[in-house]
Parts: structure tokens; sequence; C-alpha cells
């Protein structure tokens, strides 16, 4: 039987401790939130030697135990409570070899709490070029602990790191130092109160604002009631701990860690000079946003109409092959056409989180934090704001959470009140296919026209994000001020491994997650498209049957019979020579008399579906709701999918793949359907450039998102700021929506 131990791997942002990993856990792992925070929980698996199972948690990057936010306190809870199933048995303490120094103030906290530590000294292969050297044999013995020299670039030191952590039980748990030094008074009178509890851990129980399970708040409580000391007191108090610890790492670097200045290159100076410069810096921004919005248009196409048609083709083989009857029509026109509708946009959102993960893994993505700070702090942001703004183009709700990190609440407040303005990738798919539709093929400088208008779009809600921060900086009566402080790692080339991690475990959580909605709701149109309780529905084919007889086939029906009579005879090669050119003439006119017959009869029965659609029960919701989005350019079909869409935004895309399919035999791809539909005077495209421009504008400011909603409630601890904020956003898309319709129509 297999041991199982518990590794926490802990460490300041940005020493590649996602890296180590992802190195020691493959893909065997899995993200969740730790109970009843939203903070991001990452934890796997790795094999160790001699059957030991190691279960890895990748606790959240800190640059000490002195907590400043919400996910920094969750290192510290874990830590402090035996009772916690998270609790480790070791402790891996990630550092770069570039800023060791710094890196060792949280290595000497933890290892004062006597949990077994290990140190890991990342990014090895940069040691030559930086002129550094390190005599790990001297630093093991003044540090008192295995120190493992890693680079997961070429994958150096990763299985001896294995080797520490399945050895962990040969290591002393000792203190690096005595904390007691910084008030001998007060901490002998803290350990005469409580002479069988840990003194360190006592006194971070006292200097930290952590929550713990129920069994641990009497012994905390009692601590904290003990002492006597301000807030100010013990602020001074861990100022002399930080200098006392500094005392012992400078002393602990100066025989074992060299830096030959010589030897190190100046080329992150010279980048950073460029890439954060007030003019130039924004215009590499943008030319790179640019590029990566032709290139999601461009590279994706290909793939997209590739899942496209094989869905398309999936649901025909379905309705010829299984029985005809209700589980067949649900399976082709329910389940098929509605994961179809999302499933073609997964190489966009893929490339989307690639170019997001090579932006962060080079470190270019805090470059621009740094930059943006600069235009944060007229509208009452702070730099930290840019972090959840940045990350809210892959999904708004871990872009919320993500404002923990930020310590004034007014500013918190403000930047989880607009981030949801930021253009996420549940919005992408709303806006592809929008694009693609109404927007026409063509270049300016070498840039797609449809390309220049995501980026638009994406300006757009990151520009009204910024513009309601200064207005709710004005409005809220708030009193508050912090300083921004960013670290600028160095430049480092993205490893594909972690790219592809990333990438996979995005797209992976982005297509299940919007997966479960479409294909539940789906279901569901499927059912109100399939039925009803008029009898217009129950007669829909004699009734239409018969005002064909009198008034003869809708223009759309005899535009699409027209068209692929026209494509036939294009496509068809004429003999030029005089006997055989008749017969040939009279071959074509046989064949089109055959295809007219035959695209009649098709034509009739999608005349009769529309007919029985719009008198089904979803026909009866969204005719109701259609005076309400007609003004907007809308019919009560798209009313319907921005109904849906409020459970996630990319159920829009789905909702309308499950509407165009029901009761069709003739499957065909979404786009194709979409810009067959014709308005109501049957003679103009219902998706044209004022009906998708007040639809993509409805998109870029509506709050259609649930989920979204229920973490503001649970970020804030109150309903009022999610409904302000739902009244607020939807009303304001409304009216752009509404005047962007008008005017263009």
């Amino acid at each position: 039987m297999s041991k199982s131990i518990n590794v926490a791997l802990i460490g300041n942002p940005n020493t590649g401790k996602t890296s180590i990993f992802n190195q020691l856990t493959g893909l065997k792992q899995k993200v969740g939130n730790y109970p009843g925070i939203t903070v991001e929980k990452k934890q796997g698996i790795c094999k160790l030697p001699r059957g030991v199972k190691a279960h890895i948690l990748d606790l959240p990057g800190t640059y000490s135990l002195n907590t400043t936010s919400l996910d920094e306190s969750v290192v510290v809870e874990v830590l402090l409570n035996k009772n916690d199933k998270d609790y480790p048995d070791v402790a891996v303490v990630i550092t770069d070899v570039e800023n060791l120094k710094r890196n060792l103030l949280l290595f000497t906290q933890i290892k004062d709490l006597r949990i077994p530590t290990i140190l890991v000294i990342n990014m090895a292969d940069r040691m030559s070029r930086k002129g550094i050297s390190v005599d790990i044999e001297a630093m093991e013995k003044k540090l008192d602990t295995k120190i493992a020299l890693v680079s997961t670039r070429t994958g150096k030191g990763v299985t001896y790191v294995k080797e520490l952590i399945a050895n962990y039980r040969s290591l002393l748990a000792q203190p690096n130092l005595d904390t007691s030094r910084i008030a001998p008074e007060y901490f002998a009178r803290l350990k005469q109160a409580f002479p069988k509890e840990d003194i360190y851990k006592l006194w971070l129980v006292i200097t930290q604002d952590v929550n713990f399970m129920p069994i641990e708040k009497k012994r905390i409580q009692d601590a904290t009631s003990f002492s006597t000391k301000s807030k100010e007191d013990l602020k001074k108090l861990q100022h002399r701990e930080t200098v006392l610890r500094y005392q012992f790492i400078n002393a602990t670097l100066k025989d074992t860690y060299k830096v030959d200045l010589q030897a190190a290159t100046g080329l992150r100076a010279n980048l950073d000079k460029i890439l954060t410069h007030k003019i130039f810096g924004y215009v590499i921004f943008f030319l790179i946003l640019l590029l990566i919005f032709q290139a999601i248009f461009e590279w994706s196409t290909y793939p997209s109409d590739f899942i496209d048609e094989q869905f398309s083709l999936v649901s025909d083989w379905l309705k010829n092959t299984l029985p005809s009857g209700i589980l067949t029509d649900l399976l082709a026109e329910g389940v098929i056409a509605g994961i179809g509708g999302i499933a073609v946009f997964i190489p966009q959102i893929a490339f989307l989180f690639l170019f997001i993960s090579l932006l962060e893994e080079s470190g270019y993505m805090s470059r621009v934090v740094f930059l943006m700070d600069r235009l944060m702090r007229p509208f009452g942001l702070s730099g930290k704001s840019v972090v959840p703004l940045i990350s809210g183009t892959a999904c708004a709700i871990p872009a919320v959470m993500a404002t923990r990190t930020i310590e004034s609440w007014k500013e918190r407040l403000i930047t989880i009140l607009v981030t949801p303005f930021t253009t996420c990738s549940a919005r992408l798919p709303v806006y592809l296919i929008l694009i693609a539709l109404v927007i026409p093929e063509g270049s300016f400088l070498g840039l797609s026209y449809q390309a220049l208008t995501l980026m638009l779009l994406y300006l757009l809600g990151f520009g009204m994000a910024i513009f309601s921060a200064m207005v709710l900086n004005r409005v809220l009566k708030i009193k508050s001020r912090t300083l921004f402080i960013a670290e600028m790692p160095t430049y480092r080339l993205p490893l594909v491994k972690n790219v592809g991690y990333t990438v996979l475990e995005k797209t992976k959580s982005f297509v299940v997650g919007a997966g479960k909605i479409i294909l539940a709701i789906a279901i569901i149109l499927w059912f109100l498209g399939s039925n009803g309780y008029s009898e217009d529905f129950k007669n829909a084919e004699t009734i239409v049957s018969e005002r064909i007889e009198k008034q003869g086939l809708s223009p759309y029906s005899k535009n699409y019979i027209k068209n692929n009579i026209d494509l036939y005879v294009k496509s068809t090669p004429l003999s030029i020579t005089g006997g055989e050119k008749a017969v040939s003439i009279r071959a074509i006119q046989d064949s089109v008399r055959v295809m007219t017959k035959i695209l009649t009869e098709s034509a009739m029965q999608q005349e009769v579906a529309s007919y029985r659609l719009e008198h089904s029960y979803m026909g009866c919701a969204g005719k109701a709701i259609e005076p309400l989005v007609k003004p907007l350019g809308y019919d009560w079909k798209i009313g319907i999918a921005v109904l849906t869409s409020f459970a996630a935004r990319e159920v829009f895309v789905g909702t309308l793949a499950t509407i165009y399919s029901v009761g069709s035999d003739q499957e065909d791809t979404i786009k194709n359907r979409m810009a067959a539909e014709l308005d109501e005077s049957g003679k103009k495209p219902l998706f044209n450039l004022a009906s998708g421009i007040s639809l993509m504008l409805f998109y870029a400011f509506a709050m259609q998102c649930m989920s979204t909603l229920a973490v503001v409630k649970k970020e804030t601890n109150s309903w009022k700021w999610p409904l302000l904020q739902l009244l607020f956003m939807s009303t304001f898309a409304y009216l752009v929506a509404l005047m962007a319709f008008q005017l263009l129509k």
C-alpha cells in the first residue's frame, strides 16, 4: 500500500512556482476554490520514489507571512492550522536565483514554523549569463536545510526535488532565528501564558487577520485577547522582525552567493526602457493587441470551418440513420446543434488563451500592469486594478476574485463593478459570428476589417470600464488611498509545456463550463420549439399549404430555390458543338426541372417548420418580448437568444443554432443559417450592418452572466451592488444598441 504525503509549494510571485508545479504533477492536476473562499486552489498528484504519492498543493504567491490580502492569508491559514486536511508534511519554497535575497524572507518565516522545509532555487540556467555563483553546500549548512538547484526550462534538478520530498523526514524542522529577540519581555509573557504553544505560531496568529476552522477559534481568540499591544505597536514589531531576518539573510548570502556585475548583461534594462516608455510603450502594446486579433481571425478560420461542417454532418447522419422520432430530433436538433454552436469557437478561444499565456510567461504582462498604472490613477484605480481588468479578457469571474489583492476597499469595489465591461472570452463567440456576418472582408494597412472591428470592441469595453471607474470614484464617498508596488520579473522565453498546460486547462474549463449550460438550455429550447398548444401549431402543415396555394412561396423560399438553381447552372459544363449543345441544354433543363421540384418540396417543408416554430411555446414567448427588442433591429428569435444568454453570454450562439435547427430536415452550418435569415419584409438579411452593430454593442455593455452577478454578491457581501450593476449595465446597453440601430438602419 502506497503512502501519501501533503506537499505545499510556496513562493513569491514570478519565481516559477507554477512551472515547478507543472513539472511535478503533469496533467494530474485540478483547479478549484478553498472551502468558503473564492481563491483559486490548484492541486495535483506526484509519484515519488519507493511508491510514495505526494499530494501537491500550489499555494497563492506571497512575499511573506505578513499578509495584506485574502489570497496571502490563505497561505498563513494552511501553514498554521494542523487540523486542515491540506496541512503540509513538507513545505517546498520556490525562489528565483536572481532575487534570492528577497525570496529568503518567506523561507525563514516558514522554517521558523518548524515545518520540514526544502529550498528550491529556480532558473539556474540564467546563472552563467547573469554572473551568479552559489555555494550550495555552505548555504545548506547556514540555512539548515536541503537545496535543489533547478531549471524548469531544461528539466535539471526536478528529479532531485522529488527525492528530497520523499526523504523529508531527514530534514531538521528547526527555526533559523529567534524571533523573540525583537521584544524579549513581551515574548516571555506570551510563552508563560501559553507554555504548550509554539511561540512564533502564536506571534503570527496575533498579528495576522486569518480565519480558521471552528476547532481552532478558541485558542486563537485567547492568544489575541492576551496581546496588550496596539496595532501600531504590533506593526513596529513586525518591522523589527523583518530587519532581523534580513540581517540573517545578508550574513548567509555574504559567503555563499556571488554576482559578477561585469558578466551580467543589460538587456533587461534596455528592454524596459522601450516597453515601459510613456509613449512607445503604449504604441507597442497596441500593435501587439492588433497582431493578436488578426491572428485569432486568420489562424482559426480553417479549424472553425471544419468543426462547423462536422457537426452539420453528424446532425444529418443522425437523422438519416436513426428512426424518426422524438429522440432523434432531440439529438440532431437540440443536443448536437446546441453544442456545435459553441464547439465551433474552440479554436478562437484556444488562440486567445495562447496569446495571454505567452504574454504572462515572457514577463511582458507585468510591464503592461506597470504601464497601465499611469492611466489608472486619475480614474480612482491603482495599478493592481489592471490585473483583474486584463484577466477579465479570459473570464470576469476569476477577475472579480482577483480584486482580493487590492487593499483599498474603495478601489476594490470600483474594480469589481467595472470589470464586467472588459471583453471576456464568453463574448468572443458572439462577436466572431456577428463580425463574420456583417463586416465585409477586406483589409486596411494589411489588417482585416474584421480583426480591426474585434480590436475596437475590446478597446470599447476597456474604455467603458475606465469611464465608469471615473464616475464611481466621484460618486462613492469612501476615503481610501494606497500605493502601487509592482515587481518586474526577468524576461524569459515561454516554456512550451507551461503554455500548453495553461491553454489546455483554460480552454477545457471554458468548454466544459459553457457546455453544461448550453446542453441544458438546448434541450429546454428544443422542447419549447417542438411543442405548442395553439391550433396554429397543430395545423401548421394545412395552414401553410393553403397559403402557398393562394400566395405562393415566401420571398425567402423563392430566393433559396433561385440561388441553388443558378449555382447548379453556372457549375455545369456545356458542350459547344451544334448537336451536342442542344442535347446538353435539354439535359440541363431536365435537371433544373427535377431540382426545382425537389427544392420546392424542401422549401415548403421549411416554411411549415418555421410556421410551427413561430407558434410553438418558444415562439409565443419570443413574440411576447419582440416589442421590446424590435426597436433594436432584432426579431423574436434573437430576442429569445438574448434572453437565454443571461445564463452565460456564449449561450447566444448555441440558442440560435438550436432555434434554426428545430424542425429542419436539411442541416446547414450555423453561420449559413444566420446569413440566410431575412427581416419581416422578406427582402433584406436580418443580420445586416445596423442590427449586427446593435447586437455587438449590446453584448459589449450588458451584464449577461448570472455567475458573475453571484460572485459580485459574494465578494461585496451584499445584493445591493450586483443589482445596481445589472440595472445600470443592462439599461446602458439597451440605450446604446437602440441609438446604433436607429442611426445605421
